[in-house]
């Protein structure tokens, strides 16, 4: 009997008849370059201006503004111009921090202008201009309703590996920037240190902090102020996104409804264990969308570290798109989209193409010159972010699965199936 176990296997591993021993072999060919390529991306980033949350003297002008309640489990750090170091720390800490992004005409939708030195020029670079501490629950609560839009929407971003406090900080105010989202925007940055060697010690610290982010997605969903909340979770961030989501609806018997849309970009998460971690979350499940790329390098050298096994977010999941649009999860394949990330693992942020979808309802617009729309360049139709209306549609070849397996496949994927069949319990 076909199982879904070994239906995705098959597709994760990447067979094709070639076998187990020859994908693994060309894996690690593959990786060595890659890891390479990586070290010098982030050579790069090693050298930029570090302490860049230290706020300016004088508030700017003419720029644009975002304002994010952040939430870390972080170590305090004592240079001011950090925060927050990438150890782990023994509370979840509040701040509110405002940064201001240069005016449009100064800049490219989908580029964080960093700091080149301290302080930053406002026309031209990102700056913060205030850092509060968040003392208590009222002030939470002063602090989302001076933010909050006509929806009462919340969106919570959790970044990926190899973040520092300042990127997330940055990163997120871009996106929000540039999505051109009204939604109350929550940064959830877990200890990360920002290191590209280090692959190991911050999937630890995801796994230390999923309680954290639990209790951060069931604090906002409890509050009356809050009517929708969105998750946008990218790379590692997508894993520890689904066991957060995981780990509610254990506590809380499901999902909560007001958790209305989860996007993961560019998932790092081990096809199996995401079969589990969606089926554990129970038949109440918020919309998932998957953005995934064949030809995310970053993802690549992941599933070489992780035993072979290939990563949600580089496997070509649009065969299957129908019957997973039936379970509630859309697929955007990015493959095709450039992007200024020569890993191709950003392009969530970084290209004007998928940030303006995911910001707007593109209902097949038409770019200019007569060429094709967006959408149809990635195979979406339609699109709205951080909203109630927020679903994909998806223009993907029919899956060649068998009446049979379709079944099996949404009934393993919709239940937990406790009983025994010819000596096996379904897991």
């Amino acid at each position: 009997m076909t199982t879904l176990h070994s239906f995705l296997g098959r597709i994760a591993q990447g067979l094709n008849g070639h076998g187990f021993t020859k994908a693994i072999a060309g894996r690690m060919g593959r990786a060595v370059p890659v890891l390479l390529a990586l070290s010098l991306v982030t050579s790069g980033c090693a050298s930029r201006v570090q302490d860049v949350l230290q706020p300016l003297a004088v508030a700017p002008k003419d720029t644009s503004r975002v304002t994010m309640l952040v939430a870390t489990t972080r170590k305090p750090s004592e240079d001011p111009g950090k925060l927050y170091s990438g150890d782990r720390g023994t509370a979840i800490s509040l701040n509110s921090v405002d940064v201001s992004i240069p005016p449009d005409r100064n800049r490219k939708i989908g580029e964080v202008q960093w700091p080149s030195r301290m302080p930053p020029n406002p026309q031209k670079e990102f700056a913060v201009t205030e850092v509060a501490k968040v003392q208590s629950e009222s002030h939470v609560l002063d602090w989302y309703r001076r933010n909050r839009n006509s929806k009462h929407q919340v969106i919570i971003f959790v970044h990926g590996f190899n973040n520092t406090y300042a990127d997330a900080v940055f990163r997120f105010a871009q996106i929000v920037h540039d999505s051109g989202t009204d939604a109350a925007p929550i940064l959830f940055t877990w200890p990360s240190r920002g290191r590209a060697f280090d692959y190991l010690y911050d999937k630890e610290s995801a796994n230390y902090s999923r309680r954290a982010l639990e209790d951060l997605i069931l604090q906002a969903v409890n509050s009356p102020d809050v009517s929708d909340v969105t998750i946008l979770a990218h790379s590692m961030g997508g894993w520890l996104a689904a066991e957060a989501l995981r780990g509610v609806a254990m506590r809380e018997k499901s999902v909560p409804a007001k958790v209305k849309n989860v996007v993961l970009a560019s998932p790092d998460i081990d096809i199996d264990v995401f079969r589990r971690q969606f089926t554990e979350m129970g038949p109440k499940r918020p919309h998932f969308v998957i953005l995934t790329s064949t030809r995310d390098k970053a993802l690549e050298v992941s599933g070489w570290l992780s035993g072979g096994v290939n990563r949600l977010g580089r496997t070509d999941l649009r065969p299957y798109a129908p019957l997973l649009d039936e379970l509630g999860v859309s697929v955007i394949d990015t493959s095709g989209v450039a992007t200024n990330d020569a890993l191709g693992h950003n392009a969530f942020a970084d290209s004007p193409e998928i940030v303006r979808l995911l910001g707007r309802r593109l209902a097949g617009q038409s770019l200019e010159g007569g060429k094709t729309s967006v959408a149809d360049q990635i195979g979406v139709t339609a699109a709205n972010f951080a909203g109630t209306a927020a679903r994909f549609a998806v223009a993907a070849p029919a899956a060649v699965i068998s009446p049979e397996a379709r079944e099996i496949l949404k009934e393993e994927l919709s239940s937990d199936g406790a009983g025994i069949k010819d000596g096996q319990i379904a897991y």
